[in-house]
């Protein structure tokens, strides 16, 4: 399979006047491969006893998006000495037993995540994923760059148009010296027709327009504006529901807020909301203490007992569930990678409501995205009416991602 136009240039870039390049664009699009492969080879045609940087949001990422796809290439294990120490994260490199250079990964996760580069000195960076990684981090990285012909390579999905890198970096490429290339899923040769539409059918709303078409696009409006009472609600569960599926229960606790469990069934593809327990003490006048809740718990989940997903800050609550011997497990509650898996079983219709679940329903039709933090380039809902809709995210961030693919 040969390459792109865009990924050609991805390949002559190293020997162009240019300090830096900026690729952005949709999932799938073949931005990530050959940026690593030409850095590599970038970095041990011109250098020796050097050292490189391969970042992205974990360590974790980086060997699974970039480490392992290079030490796949025959060309590379025919013509260097690649060995990769996974203690030390470190890929040392050989070319006819004389050129030397190091490559080493680091994860930029959050914002003491720029200590972890300090005091390196390095020829050249490659960050993948760079809109998700702290500023800090990234400017850390790029000042980490002292050695003469040193460049920058990013690569990058969509996000908020007010995003610091798209403001500080794309939008000023020129006068960075920096040559910023679009992709789509079409400048992928490898991905056939079928491919690129069960990709377009995993995303819908802002993740559409961001995960393939590509655009730099605001989040907002409602969250959840792909969920369709015709097609994501129900009346009647298959006879068959409960022998066929696995049951779950998540929960959004709450003392002063609503306090919410969702008794979910889940049969490897249709995933049924089908009853909801919802105590707000505003409305009822009255405040339960952990002890109540979990009562009132042990009840919603009847003799018929099942794993339990719970916010992972109810401490207490959690104590007293497992108490009465109530396996739980403490949710996983990252918030935007969520709603893209919510809003992607949504959108294919393999994630149903019972039409007897009307918190849940009204909540997902006011959850909204937060046009204030937008202006300010963050990205998250506003802290109302979201407790049923955040449960309902614990259990679908429980999903392998298999599921979503």
């Amino acid at each position: 399979m040969g390459l792109s136009d865009k990924q050609r240039e991805i390949m002559r870039f190293p020997y162009t006047k240019y300090d830096a390049l900026i690729c952005d664009g949709s999932v799938r699009s073949g931005k990530t491969s050959i940026m690593s492969l030409s850095f590599f080879l970038w970095a041990m045609g011109n250098f020796n006893g050097c050292a490189f940087a391969y970042c992205g949001k974990s360590v974790g990422a980086v060997e699974r998006n970039i480490v392992t796809p290079l030490l796949s290439i025959a060309y590379l294990r025919r013509n260097f000495d690649i060995r990769y120490n996974r203690g030390d994260h470190v890929i040392t490199a050989r070319r006819g037993g004389r050129d030397e250079n190091r490559f080493y990964l680091f994860g930029g996760k959050d914002e003491s995540s720029y200590s972890l580069i300090q005091g390196i000195t390095l020829a050249g960076v490659m960050l993948d994923e760079v809109a998700l990684m702290p500023r800090s981090f990234v400017e850390q990285a790029l000042a980490r760059c002292s050695v003469s012909g040193a460049k920058f390579w990013f690569n990058c999905n969509p996000e908020n148009p007010e995003h610091w890198f798209r403001k500080e970096w794309l939008l000023k490429a020129p006068e960075r010296n920096a040559l910023h290339l679009h992709f789509t899923m079409d400048d992928n040769p490898s991905l056939d027709d079928a491919t690129r539409e069960r990709y377009r059918t995993m995303y819908s709303g802002v993740f559409y327009q961001r995960y393939v078409l590509g655009l730099w696009v605001m989040a907002e409006g409602i969250v959840y504006d792909m969920f369709d009472h015709t097609r994501n609600v129900y009346s009647e569960a298959p006879i068959d529901m409960v022998d066929r599926s696995m049951r779950y229960i998540a929960c959004d606790y709450g003392t002063t807020n609503p306090c919410v469990f969702l008794d979910i069934y889940d049969d490897g593809e249709i995933v049924r909301v089908d009853r909801e327990y919802r105590w707000d003490s505003r409305a009822k006048h009255k405040q339960k203490t952990d002890e109540e809740y979990a009562d009132d718990f042990m009840a919603f989940m009847g003799s018929s007992w099942c794993t339990v997903y719970v916010d992972p800050s109810a401490a207490s609550f959690i104590a007293a569930l497992r108490r009465r011997g109530v396996y739980v497990i403490e949710a996983n509650n990252t918030v935007l990678d969520g709603i893209r898996r919510v809003g992607a079983l949504f959108h294919r219709g393999q994630l149903l409501v019972h039409d007897t679940c009307t918190g849940l329903m009204d909540e997902l039709g006011s959850y909204r995205w937060d046009d204030k933090a937008a202006q300010r380039g963050e990205e998250k809902p506003v802290k109302q009416l979201d407790h049923a809709p955040d449960a309902l995210r614990y259990f679908v961030n429980s999903l392998p991602d298999w599921r979503f693919e």
